[in-house]
């Protein structure tokens, strides 16, 4: 049963934003920090990803735990309206599958970073890798290295 109204969850749910979240602010703020430049839900791409760092050919997509489905801590599992969230989860999921398959296809390197990544203790240390992934692939496109398939990095790395 919810402890709130009908009305208010509804109120709620209206003010979850679908972009410039906070940990999306968050990475961008390093990563600028840091010296590179992006584009922010570009576009051209499937999806409109949350951050193009073309200089280094890498999408950096941060998703919500509750949202995209983790598995840690954070997503929870409703009590009310059960089948309407499965569904829901299910089509983000499988759309989120659907769009890192296409930004591969295209020879993009992919960074996801959770939500839970940039919360507590782990933040700083999720958000130098980030910048180092960055570094490093941005250092082989410099070099001028082919790789056969994109570069694919998620964090945290376990749950």
């Amino acid at each position: 049963m919810d402890s709130v109204t009908p009305e208010r969850r509804s109120w709620i749910m209206s003010r979850i934003r679908g972009r410039d979240t906070k940990p999306e602010t968050l990475v961008r703020k390093r990563i600028f920090a840091a010296g590179w430049r992006f584009r922010v839900c570009d576009r051209r791409f499937p999806g409109r990803p949350d951050v193009v760092v073309a200089s280094a050919r890498t999408i950096i997509d941060v998703r919500g735990c509750f949202w995209h489905r983790h598995g840690c801590a954070t997503s929870t599992m409703p009590k009310s309206n059960v089948a309407f969230w499965m569904e829901k989860w299910s089509k983000n999921v499988r759309r989120d599958m659907r769009n890192e398959e296409s930004w591969r296809k295209e020879g993009w390197n992919l960074i996801i970073v959770w939500e839970c990544a940039l919360g507590g203790q782990m933040r700083e240390r999720t958000l130098q890798r980030i910048c180092a992934a960055l570094d490093a692939w941005a250092g082989e496109i410099a070099s001028g290295a082919r790789r056969r398939h994109p570069h694919r990095l998620v964090l945290p790395r376990t749950i």
